[in-house]
């Protein structure tokens, strides 16, 4: 029997979660940092009547030949599309987080000086129904969105999303390329309008940052090269998204 993506999703998150906090707490002991870290297995909410629902864009799972895909569609009444030439994918919707049902626990741990490791994978997508019940969607939540609704709950300061370049671009891979240091919600509104990001890539994590700098004055956005964190924290590099 095929396990609900939502279970699948809560397996993801616990065993990364696992790698994430033994490698977390292996550093921050051999730096001398004695601190507690901590995963948490989070729900996301979503709203089931979002669009996303209609019109299923995220490819999850393994490639699959035309006859093993007309199968899964028969069978679980799974919407597939042909990925990049290389065979069928299953595709599920990605609806826009709307809260996160453990935000007070995940609070509770960081005010008690926890590194909490949280949203793993865009957060495990449930949505409310009768009484105090979720139910698991079937759904991918994008992780930069589950990312900014964290840090706004959370009343971050600082979102850091870290990627593979160290800076935004726009002409990216163009002769004409150029880095972005700082970008207003309206300069990468502009841009997104012009498609300078690639969807699926780029595009959601400027959403996802311009939607985090606009939640409240004085936030920023930070978008650099995993390697640069500390470098971009200190404004030496990456893009900063702010008012």
């Amino acid at each position: 029997i095929p396990c609900p993506l939502s279970v699948c999703v809560a397996m993801s998150q616990g065993y990364i979660g696992y790698d994430l906090q033994n490698a977390l707490r292996e550093e921050l002991l051999d730096r001398g940092i004695q601190k507690g870290v901590a995963t948490v297995l989070t729900q996301v909410e979503v709203d089931p009547n979002d669009e996303a629902f209609h019109n299923p864009t995220k490819p999850i799972g393994a490639f699959m030949t035309k006859e093993e895909a007309d199968k899964m569609v028969s069978e679980r009444g799974y919407n597939v599309i042909e990925d990049a030439g290389r065979g069928y994918r299953r595709v599920v919707a990605s609806p826009r987080p709307q809260s996160i049902i453990e935000i007070q626990s995940i609070r509770d741990m960081v005010e008690a000086g926890l590194v909490v490791v949280a949203c793993g994978g865009g957060g495990i997508p449930v949505y409310k129904t009768e009484g105090h019940h979720l139910k698991g969607a079937a759904a991918v939540i994008d992780k930069d969105f589950a990312s900014a609704k964290l840090a706004e709950l959370l009343d971050a300061d600082m979102l850091v999303i870290l990627t593979a370049v160290e800076k935004v671009a726009i002409n990216f891979g163009k002769p004409d390329q150029k880095g972005l240091d700082d970008l207003t919600p309206a300069q990468a509104k502009v841009y997104m309008d012009e498609n300078q990001f690639a969807k699926g890539s780029m595009l959601p994590k400027v959403q996802a940052a311009v939607k985090f700098a606009e939640s409240k004055a004085g936030r920023t956005a930070l978008i650099t090269l995993l390697e640069k964190a500390k470098d971009g924290i200190e404004g030496k590099t990456g893009t900063r998204v702010h008012l």
